[in-house]
């Protein structure tokens, strides 16, 4: 299908080395597998560039805060984000207005092709070339990843901050069951958990921003990551190893949120997704008859206490804020009832909102685990398997989801949203660099029909799509107006304090 129309201008490439770590403990008793990121990105701290003189009027920086003067809420807290108020955000307006009228039906088609041909983790290879060629209709350089398939491509002047937009580019292996006319046309994979819907907003988003850069409207660079593999996941490590956060301030991402109706915007400071791990015990001992217990091991009751007592335990060995909890999936041993059997398995999730008792997690249940098993005469052995951190949002990150929403949809645009113990691969890059994760509203207004996230039946209003490219536009802008203040206001390193 046509994508959108319009142009423009060529972003320079990524800068910043790979970086990837990955880790792994010993097999023995404990197995720990999961790749994590190897440290900070560095931030750039350089000045902003004024806009030239026939920028148009209103859509000039927000003035910047006076020497001394402070937020009113207190404590020494940062300056709260200024938003392109007043004439900015009304010529803002406009323009998206403009460029949402003759774009914003190819970016519904957009994302209804992505839709009728899902692709699952790492084989997005259709998907991914479907964006860079959008991206290169309008002058942009994207850059494919090195497994072949997510790619970034960066918009706007290297001086002055960067700001990261991010997609997720993957489809479910379910089986779509909507009867629409972009129903998927593959077996058994579908994209209902929004991905698309990402996809078509960030592409939008970047498109209108590339037509600012080449008016000279940026006082940065906008960097779009279109992500492979989150529900793998493992994605978002991939992004980072070819560079991909190398020099960014600020990330930030929208997630459909279907309990939300169009034109709002679900904000929280804070934990937002919790970290997701998966937990493999196994339970052995020498056997024997049922009718003697007391000449052998009782497996069946040690790995019943292991499953019993374990989640409770490691509940209890952080602070109870931090959300931890331990629930099986699957518990199997033996296959017949008079032998007590000679191994057991028990298999669950362990997720958590606080990023230190995520880290500290493996080998807390690696000691209960030892403990409880010694106790009943059974070797026990561990294997832990990473996932993702919690997504954990950034006050001042939030605030300029918050400003930017109410220049861009109105002032009653942001509400409340909960936290969710569902993991999203994100909060990797949220653990290097600061950022958030909003939810955005997918459900038509005052309609009694839910379609809940990773079912058959998910869809969206698709008016959606062009609230996103509103309000990711309007936030790119105004971390990038914000990112060069903070910058020019820093004090030198050393310097005597006042």
């Amino acid at each position: 299908m046509p994508g959108p129309d319009d142009p423009d201008p060529a972003g320079a490439a990524g800068r910043g080395d790979p970086a990837r770590g990955h880790e792994r403990t010993g097999r023995s008793t404990q197995q720990t597998t999961g790749r994590t990121p190897s440290g900070s990105a560095n931030a750039q701290g350089a000045h902003m560039t004024q806009p030239a003189p026939e920028v148009m009027p209103g859509l000039e920086p927000p003035s910047v805060p006076a020497a001394g003067e402070r937020a009113e809420d207190g404590g020494g807290a940062a300056p709260r984000p200024a938003r392109l108020a007043g004439p900015g955000g009304a010529a803002l307006q406009l323009q998206l207005d403009a460029f949402l009228a003759r774009a914003g039906e190819s970016l519904i088609g957009f994302r209804r092709d992505l839709h009728m041909y899902p692709e699952l983790g790492y084989a997005e290879h259709r998907t991914t070339r479907r964006i860079a060629e959008r991206l290169a209709e309008a002058g942009l350089r994207p850059r494919i990843l090195p497994r072949g398939t997510g790619l970034i491509c960066d918009i706007g002047p290297e001086e002055g901050p960067t700001v990261a937009l991010r997609a997720d580019i993957d489809a479910l292996p379910l089986q779509d069951e909507k009867d629409v006319a972009y129903r998927s046309t593959v077996p058994g994979v579908a994209h209902a958990c929004g991905h698309d819907v990402h996809t078509a907003m960030v592409l939008g988003a970047g498109l209108f921003l590339a037509q600012q850069a080449r008016a000279g409207l940026l006082p940065g660079r906008v960097r779009l990551l279109f992500q492979p593999a989150e529900e793998t996941p493992g994605g978002a490590l991939d992004v980072m190893a070819a560079g991909g956060i190398a020099g960014v301030d600020r990330a930030f991402a929208l997630h459909c949120d279907p309990r939300i109706e169009v034109g709002q915007l679900g904000l929280r400071t804070g934990p937002i997704t919790a970290a997701c791990d998966k937990v493999y015990v196994k339970v052995t001992g020498p056997g024997g008859h049922t009718a003697r217990p007391h000449l052998t091991a009782d497996l069946v009751y040690a790995l019943a206490k292991i499953v019993t007592e374990l989640p409770s335990a490691l509940s209890r060995r952080v602070d109870p804020r931090s959300s931890l909890s331990l629930v099986w999936g699957r518990v199997a041993a033996g296959s017949v009832a008079n032998a007590i059997p000679d191994d057991g398995i028990a298999e669950g999730t362990v997720r958590c909102l606080d990023d230190e008792a995520w880290h500290r997690a493996p080998e807390m249940m690696k000691a209960l685990l030892h403990s409880v098993a010694a106790a009943y005469d059974v070797e026990a052995s561990l294997e832990y398997v990473r996932g993702v951190p919690p997504t954990v949002n950034e006050a001042a990150s939030v605030q300029m989801f918050r400003d930017a929403a109410a220049q861009v949809i109105g002032d009653e645009a942001a509400v409340p949203t909960p936290q969710s113990l569902g993991g999203e691969d994100f909060g990797w890059y949220l653990e290097s660099i600061p950022g958030a994760l909003a939810r955005l509203g997918v459900r038509t207004p005052g309609s009694a029909t839910e379609y809940d996230l990773h079912r058959g039946d998910f869809d969206v209003d698709e008016s959606c799509i062009g609230v996103g490219v509103r309000v990711l536009t309007a936030t790119a802008l105004t971390a990038l107006w914000d990112g060069g203040r903070q910058g020019e206001s820093e004090p030198v390193e050393g310097a005597a304090l006042a």
